[in-house]
């Protein structure tokens, strides 16, 4: 790693382990997460999340959806990158691979006009605006004027940040039983089952 990656890698550091602390999760006591395993689990824990909803709906109310989920499993890429003997070559494929995902989310949601009326007036102004910026375009290159190695990175964290809506618009589109899960439409995997931690030896 270079002297001047080694700022952002702390930088990334500090955002992954916020995140961890938000997320509940119990990654910080091993190793990282590669991403398509990270968003397998997280798209499960939403899932799980469901299964346990009211069955009315509060208005204005979605309180399982977020993308702080694909913010964590895109910075522990990022700093499995940033780890590799090739960081750069590496976020390129990161940055790849959650393009990829985010086409394959975009895929499997609802058009908007279809899925009105299936959970009451705040979806109905919600999903609209959350389809829309599911598939909003940047205007210009995110990265223009960066160096090699900035630009890896940029790329990687930009197409991490255009992920998010997408998957947040299909968590929505869950929620209504409008869309399928993750598994069916083929751009998640079921994760593999947690290995219960082995106690400690007194």
């Amino acid at each position: 790693m270079s002297l001047h990656a080694q700022p952002i890698a702390r930088d990334v550091a500090a955002a992954l382990l916020a995140g961890l602390a938000l997320s509940g999760n119990a990654w910080a006591e091993q190793p990282l997460p590669r991403f398509a395993p990270c968003m397998d689990s997280d798209i499960a824990r939403f899932e799980r999340a469901l299964t346990r909803k009211p069955a009315s709906p509060r208005p204005d109310v979605f309180d399982i959806g977020s993308a702080s989920g694909v913010d964590v499993c895109g910075t522990a890429g990022i700093m499995l990158c940033d780890l590799s003997d090739a960081p750069q070559p590496c976020q390129h494929r990161l940055a790849s691979e959650q393009e990829a995902w985010r086409s394959a989310v975009l895929d499997s949601l609802p058009a908007p006009e279809t899925v009105a009326g299936q959970a009451g007036e705040w979806s109905d102004a919600l999903y609209p605006q959350l389809h829309a910026l599911a598939h909003d375009r940047s205007a210009g290159p995110d990265c223009a004027g960066s160096d090699a190695v900035m630009t890896a990175w940029c790329e990687a964290r930009e197409a991490n940040r255009r992920l998010q809506p997408a998957v947040l618009a299909w968590q929505l589109a869950r929620y209504m039983g409008a869309a399928q899960p993750a598994t069916d439409a083929g751009w998640a995997m079921a994760p593999p089952p947690t290995r219960p931690k082995a106690r400690k030896k007194h």
